[in-house]
């Protein structure tokens, strides 16, 4: 978080510096928290209809319900609203802002492939992201994120159409901070994404672990995660925007296996996940 606020006053400061305009800079920051406000406040629904997810009731679906129930009294949650996703690829998701309005998403195929402390496992894990409040943590980071970008953005293209620059500073000086300022548009979004991945993927091994510690049972999430890791099943309503949210990547098969890759990668390898659980005693 630290990191965040220092780029984005750093890149305020070469705003309204290059171009004498802080006004901008205002309009921007405005814009940027008003807008991710309204995002926040309907992130989950958002998620959900995106990803096709169908709400279900206790009638036809009392063994994911007692298995939710459970995990929730352990846990000491509010039970959250339920949703089924049809599809034949073993994933799941939980969103809302808070454990009160939380809902999870479990898809078709991990009701079907799945056995019972296999579910478990990955229920336990969704519901520690709720407990644990990374619906709130990733929502910050989206937040910072997105500010960074959007002062890039503006700064660059108040650049091309001349901006407004302070005629008696020096204009050598001018010109440092304007390659600076070339430099920090080009970088500053991509350090933010960065972030907000590590961010996502530490979230992913403490759930584990909190999930591991409800059930008692790392095994469970561990076998869960090996038949993850094999299916190769496509996830139709995939999205770029949700895939941090589910518990394994959705896109099967895209994952390049580089250390560039790995750093723009939603969620830690898989078999780094599995070795941590089974070392848990």
């Amino acid at each position: 978080m630290t990191v965040f606020f220092v780029m984005i006053v750093g890149l305020g400061w070469l705003f309204g510096y290059a171009y004498n305009a802080p006004e901008v800079l205002y309009i921007a920051v405005a814009l940027s928290i008003s807008m991710n406000l309204v995002a926040y406040w309907n992130s989950a629904s958002i998620a959900l209809a995106m990803s096709g997810a169908k709400l279900v009731s206790r009638e036809g679906n009392e063994y994911l319900y007692r298995m939710v129930e459970n995990l929730c009294i352990t846990a000491g949650l509010p039970l959250p609203k339920i949703y089924i996703i049809e599809s034949p690829q073993i994933n799941a998701f939980a969103t809302g802002r808070n454990p009160k309005h939380a809902a999870i998403a479990v898809t078709r195929g991990a009701l079907e492939k799945l056995q019972n402390e296999e579910l478990e496992g990955v229920l336990a894990h969704e519901l520690s992201h709720i407990g644990n409040r990374d619906i709130l943590v990733s929502t910050v980071a989206v937040v910072l994120a997105g500010l960074i970008s959007m002062l890039a953005n503006w700064f660059m293209r108040w650049g091309m159409f001349g901006g407004r620059r302070d005629g008696d500073r020096d204009s050598g000086g001018n010109a440092v901070v304007m390659a600076i300022g070339i430099v920090a548009v080009i970088l500053a979004p991509i350090a933010a994404m960065l972030i907000q991945l590590a961010v996502s993927r530490k979230r992913e091994y403490l759930a584990d672990a909190s999930g591991a510690l409800l059930t008692r049972y790392p095994e469970g999430l561990a076998s869960a995660l090996e038949k993850i890791s094999a299916d190769q099943q496509p996830m139709q309503k995939a999205s770029t925007s949700t895939a941090h949210l589910y518990i394994s990547n959705p896109f099967k098969g895209r994952q390049a296996k580089s250390w560039m890759a790995n750093l723009f990668a939603t969620h830690p390898p898989l078999q780094d996940r599995i070795r941590i659980l089974r070392q848990m005693k």
